[in-house]
């Protein structure tokens, strides 16, 4: 059937009938509903308006579809690139309803066209880029002339916010104020005008991806359809004068994220008082975004810069990061390694940086996967254990399938809150298990006693990594203060203490001096030590230990432990468990066993040895142990350490 002989409207439209009369529906059909926009949301509004059966449209828009909008455009697609969006737009809808009487205006609405393209319209229905703010002022100034409704919806989030403008009620200006104010003051007032609650606000990943100076923003599709169906439900009601329709000042914001629907009321708008708090508040948020000095590098293009720009997501000891990368050419890349035994005690001997050497060997043959590599790893004999030189050959490989724990490699990172105390599934177990291979092997401790029992150990090593000012030296070094994120630290946001403790800490790190005291006269490791070790150890699924067959004794070893442990943490990042590592029993009884001593403080070396013992007993072969966390369900880490970009990576030593 594609003819308009065949079309029956009656038939079509059928199934909205019982919660429209079939006089409502005809109703709908004689009703025409202008759309400026037919991006992210506006291309969604025609076709669900189409299908309640409107049967006239004035639809306008300049732009073609290109590959950016696919997540969120109704009509992007490979078939309809390059093309001009009214028009497909209007063939999709007129494959809906052959009989739709609509008219396109291809070079979008302006001065010259704006009473044309309003003659007839009984509602007006926003579409436009959120920053078209002139565009946007003129049609709803317009529409407040001549006593055209107009509805509003943003796509905020996984959400909606929705405003309407109903003729004799406050208008689009009155309300958000935008009359005179620079482009940034506009930006502010109309993302706060139309979502005084901000609910989309708590869950945004990435911060980075908002570039409001640049007018970008993350979309998503869900968030433009919900906009589709609350407008189109507020369009039935004001075209059939039926239900209630709340103008602006008061809104609406429904964000299925958060499981929450607010009502808004912000009498006067943005000159309400509180509005006018929220703005200033909003004021300093967007000027610490829009001074952020965007990156001057360029995305990676060739294949091996993709691949080592996934690989330098792989772990490392406090966020150090010790690698550089030489590119040789596109299938010879040489590491430079480092590790930090000389300023980090906690890097005994450097193992626990050539464990992260190890986990971006297997970064790297991960992300070589994808493309049909095989990735070979070649440790140069003569270069010195503090600095291993690697040299790593790409090579085709028809048999290399692509690994499935690429997409984890930027997701997986430690999580120092509490996770659920769910014990895991068999099934969790069992990919955990296999993912390490045939060398190793999980000791589990689980249940409410091992996870005290674990939980208690953290907790006295907690007191060694405290009360020493060798520690206190690399934690006053590899932390970021009033940081979310960081690109070569810990953001303090992360460590996993509550925000008054933080501002203690933040006080005590000054000087050693001050640490001593609060230790001394203040209980100082009391509330650090049960709110980062006590706590935590108590609520996870398990604790476990990656425990080798044999004992690792060479640097090759301790790269193999580290491919091992790095496939764990992404099986377990798939499987949506989180993971902290627990290395300080492994590190100071390491020091205890091989008779190091690692701290001034004689008090402290003597717990060691203690400590050393309980570690024993408790995890049975330490010797053999390479790696030792908990892990459960939570959700992800709001703060997290990120990485250099790439460019900063890459050395332009001549090592080859």
């Amino acid at each position: 059937m594609n003819t308009i002989t065949d079309f029956d409207y009656r038939l079509a439209f059928s199934r909205n009938i019982g919660w429209l009369t079939k006089n409502e529906q005809l109703i709908l059909k004689n009703k025409r509903i202008a759309i400026a926009g037919m991006g992210g949301v506006g291309g969604s509004h025609l076709l669900t308006l189409t299908r309640l059966g409107i049967g006239a449209f004035h639809i306008a828009d300049f732009d073609v579809f290109e590959l950016a909008n696919f997540n969120r455009q109704a009509g992007a697609s490979v078939s309809h690139l390059g093309q001009p969006k009214v028009d497909v737009l209007a063939e999709m809808a007129r494959d809906i309803n052959p009989e739709l009487d609509i008219k396109t205006f291809p070079d979008g609405v302006h001065k010259e066209n704006l009473s044309d393209f309003f003659t007839n319209v009984d509602l007006y229905v926003d579409g436009l880029d959120f920053f078209a703010f002139d565009t946007r002022r003129m049609v709803f100034a317009y529409c407040a002339n001549v006593g055209i409704p107009a509805v509003t919806a943003a796509p905020l989030g996984m959400g909606t916010a929705l405003l309407n403008f109903l003729p004799g009620k406050m208008t689009f200006e009155e309300y958000f104020q935008l009359e005179g104010q620079p482009e940034d003051e506009q930006i502010i007032r109309f993302l706060l005008g139309l979502s005084p609650r901000m609910l989309q606000s708590g869950y945004l990943v990435d911060p980075t991806a908002v570039k409001l100076g640049q007018h970008k923003g993350p979309s998503t599709p869900m968030a433009c359809e919900l906009c589709a169906g609350v407008t189109a439900t507020e369009a039935l009601k004001i075209l059939l004068n039926r239900g209630t329709v709340k103008s602006a000042p008061w809104g609406l914001q429904f964000d299925a994220y958060r499981n929450t629907m607010v009502t808004t009321w912000r009498p006067g708008g943005n000159r309400n008082p509180i509005q006018k708090l929220a703005l200033t508040i909003a004021r300093k948020q967007f000027m610490s975004v829009k001074n952020i000095d965007e990156p001057s590098e360029k995305p990676p293009r060739t294949i091996t810069e993709q691949i080592f720009d996934a690989a330098r997501w792989a772990p490392s000891g406090d966020n150090t990061q010790p690698w550089q990368f030489e590119m040789v050419n596109d299938h010879h890349i040489v590491i430079h390694g480092h590790d930090t035994r000389d300023w980090c005690v906690y890097d005994l001997e450097g193992r626990a940086s050539q464990l992260a050497i190890g986990a971006l060997l297997e970064s790297i043959a991960i992300a070589a996967s994808q493309f049909g590599l095989e990735a070979e790893f070649n440790l140069r004999k003569e270069s010195p254990e503090t600095h291993p030189i690697i040299d790593v050959f790409l090579k085709e490989n028809p048999d290399i399938k692509p690994d499935p724990l690429f997409p984890y490699l930027p997701e997986r990172t430690v999580n120092r809150r509490p996770f659920k105390t769910r014990p895991l599934t068999p099934r969790e177990k069992k990919a955990l298990e296999q993912s390490i291979g045939a060398n190793y092997q999980v000791l589990w401790l689980e249940g409410w006693k091992k996870r005290w029992q674990a939980a208690k150990l953290m907790f006295d090593n907690a007191k060694l990594r405290l009360t020493m000012p060798e520690a206190y030296e690399v934690h006053k070094r590899i932390i970021e203060w009033n940081a979310r994120y960081s690109i070569d630290k810990i953001p303090d946001q992360a460590v996993g203490l509550d925000p008054l403790a933080l501002k203690l800490m933040h006080w005590a790190m000054q000087s050693w001096d001050r640490v001593k005291f609060m230790n001394r006269w203040l209980a100082g490791t009391w509330i650090p030590r049960i709110q980062l070790d006590l706590l935590p150890g108590i609520l996870c699924a398990a604790h476990f230990a990656l425990v080798a067959d044999k004992a690792p004794e060479t640097i090759e070893d301790y790269f193999k432990a580290g491919r091992a442990l790095q496939r764990f943490w992404l099986t377990a990042t798939s499987l949506g468990l989180q993971l902290q590592p627990e290395m300080t029993p492994v590190i100071f009884s390491g020091y205890v066993r091989k008779g190091k001593q690692f701290t001034h403080t004689e008090s402290v070396q003597q717990e060691a040895v203690r400590l050393a013992k309980q570690f024993s007993r408790l995890y049975q072969t330490p010797e053999k142990i390479v790696f030792a966390g908990r892990t459960g369900q939570a959700r992800q880490a709001a703060a997290r350490s990120l990485r250099f970009p790439l460019p900063a990576l890459i050395s332009q030593t001549n090592g080859s």
